[in-house]
């Protein structure tokens, strides 16, 4: 994650905009939080760290790609238990008044709310793949807030609608997949195709005569549901194997070649950009970590 989308974490629980503020927080000493409530809708993005999250009287576990919608009044807070792990999250408040201008012009913007109100169910999964279009479009949002370009509010009006109706859109296809278009279908084909040969071309080129329809309708089709071209997914999900692959202890020249990288400088920069470490880094990282693991147990024998 880019360092300048960072914000210090602040306490305050109230809004000083008028109508939506969106934060990336990362923190590693971070406690406690008090028990609150807005009168505001908020958004939560889970991204890391050892959390769980008290809605009211419960206490809901978090995974990554989770998100959490919770609408005004409701008490809630995050239960830190370790700071061991880097805790880093997005978090999006929109007010009540930009919320119900947007659900006045569709009603598609509201879907989302009235599972919330209806069922009570306040966090939505998501898989890593299905997360990255969230993301993508949160970082979008928040270096749009961060500049004062030329028509900046008239973008940030699109962007944060664009999100909104993404995550109302991804939900309801995930609750009725009998009803998702043709594009979606070649959507999901076209991932477990990837899945499939992620060693192999996978140009768009091929991936064009593989199912009959022309280059940029692939390229259409993955923009519009993951908000990044087919290239950087392809990317990403190398770049995950191959991280996995070296944490089970294949090397690193082994991983690159068995994924699909045609040769160590791209695997090298790529890697870099997306974790923040060459990949010898990362390896050395690893077994630093497996040799104190050791030396605790060890210690636990006596």
């Amino acid at each position: 994650m880019k360092k300048k989308l960072r914000t210090p974490f602040q306490t305050r629980q109230y809004m000083v905009s008028k109508d939506l503020e969106l934060y990336y927080y990362n923190d590693s000493a971070l406690k406690h939080v008090a028990r609150h409530a807005h009168d505001y809708y908020e958004f939560y993005f889970f991204l890391e760290g050892d959390v769980e999250i008290q809605i009211e009287d419960r206490a809901y576990p978090l995974s990554y790609g989770d998100v959490i919608l919770i609408p005004p009044g409701l008490r809630h807070n995050p239960l830190i238990h370790s700071t061991g792990v880097p805790y880093r999250r997005f978090v999006f408040w929109i007010s009540q008044e930009f919320y119900d201008s947007l659900t006045a012009s569709s009603a598609s913007y509201g879907y989302l709310m009235e599972c919330v109100n209806r069922e009570h169910c306040y966090i939505f999964h998501n898989d890593r793949v299905a997360f990255n279009a969230i993301q993508s479009r949160l970082i979008r949002l928040i270096e749009e807030l961060q500049n004062h370009r030329f028509g900046r509010e008239a973008q940030i009006f699109l962007d944060a609608s664009d999100l909104i109706l993404y995550l109302n859109r991804t939900v309801h296809q995930k609750r009725h997949p009998g009803d998702q278009p043709e594009l979606m279908s070649l959507y999901q084909n076209l991932c477990d195709f990837i899945e499939e040969h992620i060693d192999e071309d996978l140009s768009l080129e091929r991936l064009s005569r593989e199912f009959f329809v022309s280059k940029y309708h692939v390229g259409h089709v993955f923009t519009e549901h993951m908000g990044l071209s087919i290239h950087q997914y392809i990317i990403k999900k190398r770049l995950d194997l191959c991280r996995q692959a070296i944490l089970g202890d294949m090397s690193i020249t082994e991983a690159y070649q068995a994924f699909g990288f045609g040769d160590y400088s791209s695997f090298y920069r790529a890697f870099k950009r997306e974790y923040g470490l060459s990949p010898r880094e990362f390896q050395d990282m690893k077994y630093v970590k497996e040799r104190e693991t050791g030396a605790t147990n060890t210690k636990s024998l006596y």
